[in-house]
């Protein structure tokens, strides 16, 4: 059976639970948690309570927050203490740092004291540092160990470390000097010395590094596992690339919402409130608001030449929407490039002189479309279809380059590059190509 026949006659009601407990070992405990989001709170608990002992560490790891704070109330103080010294510690931190007070300290509680003081020292890191996301469960290896000892190790210890592809190499000080992997152990002769074979030239990070330059470090450097040093370059932890792969989600998601004038949230859309919701978003709604002004402001100062030529209002939502989406375009590539390291700010004349070029050829473009639209809709008025075609190809133009500049001088000012996107650059485009409409209005028209 699959998780969705086994969802579906648990639904039904025309399977007792009880029989399910031989059929959840075959099932991957990714898709195990999946089935308990779709139940209620009754049959959440009896699944749970039935489900191998093996598995159900795993499987309360992959739930979502609500779903563990269901089964932790209805367990017994002595299976909170079981799940919970079974977790890995960074699973551990990620749960406890979604509870509330008073199932944190419940938990705390039942947890053996070792693991209890890791928790804590985890929980006193910076968040979306490198300390927050690294786990302390990995190999580390002494540099006078032979080939035959690492193994000796690994099989003693391995059991309960989250990774042991890799391996670290330390003093006896801790202080990592190496890492080796499993595969150069397995091949190597078993009298060679850890220290003779192991790789020095290593990719680490500190604890307080930034959550987001070490998730590109692993995209630049392709690892699966990073070591993670203190101050004194002692080996404290790893952070494995399933913890990044949160980080990259966790990351894009918060660059999606700024760039759409949205104040970051991490909760799920459909478990966050109404209230809650409306305040994340009236906040940039309102400073986008009161900043189109400007644009009614420049409206209101030609009027009289509006009233004389009415025409020309006609014009002005396209030319508006074709400034905004111009710069929309080329303020997400440039933020996309910079979260890829494509593009620094170091690079910003050669990112200037190429939007340059790309504006005068998309400008050139959409204005001879235009004039010969306008020649022809408008009872062949030259005067008009220059005026709008010469907005037009400015507008494209400048608004290319407010696009590609203000994501990099944000860089350079450490403003996250994503503020500076389409809501925002769409506004000040907006009063821009309005100024320049009516200057081209005013000296060929005569407005």
């Amino acid at each position: 059976m699959n998780k969705d026949e086994i969802l579906e006659l648990i639904k039904e009601g025309s399977i007792d639970i009880l029989k399910l407990k031989p059929l959840l070992s075959d099932i991957n405990t990714v898709d195990i948690a999946e089935i308990f989001e779709e139940l209620d709170r009754e049959k959440s608990i009896q699944l749970f309570r039935i489900m191998p002992k093996a598995i159900a560490s795993d499987v309360f790891a992959y739930m979502d927050s609500d779903q563990q704070q269901i089964i932790v109330e209805a367990l017994t103080d002595s299976e909170i203490g079981e799940i919970m010294n079974k977790l890995f510690v960074d699973d551990a931190v990620d749960f406890i740092e979604e509870m509330p007070a008073n199932v944190v300290n419940r938990v705390l509680k039942n947890v053996q004291p070792e693991k209890r003081k890791l928790i804590n020292s985890f929980l006193k890191y910076p968040d979306d540092s490198a300390g927050s996301i690294m786990t302390t469960e990995y190999i580390d290896l002494r540099e006078d160990a032979t080939v035959r000892e690492a193994f000796d190790t690994i099989r003693s210890t391995g059991l309960n470390k989250e990774t042991i592809y890799n391996c670290y190499v330390i003093r006896r000080d801790r202080l990592l000097v190496g890492a080796i992997s499993a595969k150069t152990l397995m091949l190597s002769k078993p009298q060679e010395r850890i220290g003779d074979i192991m790789d020095t030239n290593l990719v680490f990070a500190h604890t307080t590094d930034d959550q987001e330059a070490i998730a590109e470090q692993f995209k630049k450097y392709s690892l699966l596992a990073m070591p993670v040093v203190d101050k004194e370059q002692r080996l404290v932890g790893i952070i494995t690339v399933d913890d990044i792969v949160d980080v990259i989600v966790e990351e894009s998601t918060e660059d999606i919402e700024k760039m759409n004038a949205l104040a970051p949230s991490d909760d799920p859309y459909l478990k966050t409130g109404v209230f809650r919701l409306a305040g994340n978003r009236i906040i940039w709604l309102l400073v986008l608001m009161l900043s189109a002004t400007i644009t009614g402001m420049i409206i209101s100062n030609f009027e009289a030449g509006l009233a004389a030529l009415p025409i020309l209002v006609a014009f002005i939502p396209m030319l508006m929407d074709t400034g905004g989406n111009a710069g929309s375009q080329a303020s997400t590539l440039i933020i996309r490039g910079m979260a890829i390291g494509e593009i620094s700010p170091r690079d910003i004349i050669r990112v200037i002189w190429k939007e340059v070029r790309v504006g005068l050829l998309c400008g050139l473009t959409l204005g001879t479309i235009n004039f010969i639209r306008i020649f022809l809709m408008n009872g062949q008025n030259l005067m008009l279809c220059v005026t709008v075609t010469l907005s037009v190809c400015c507008t494209i133009l400048i608004a290319k380059t407010v696009g590609c500049v203000l994501p990099l001088v944000a860089k350079c000012l450490k403003i996250d590059p994503a503020v500076m996107a389409a809501p925002l650059i769409t506004t000040i485009v907006d009063a821009l190509s309005l100024i320049i409409y009516f200057l081209f209005a005013k000296a060929i028209i005569g407005l």
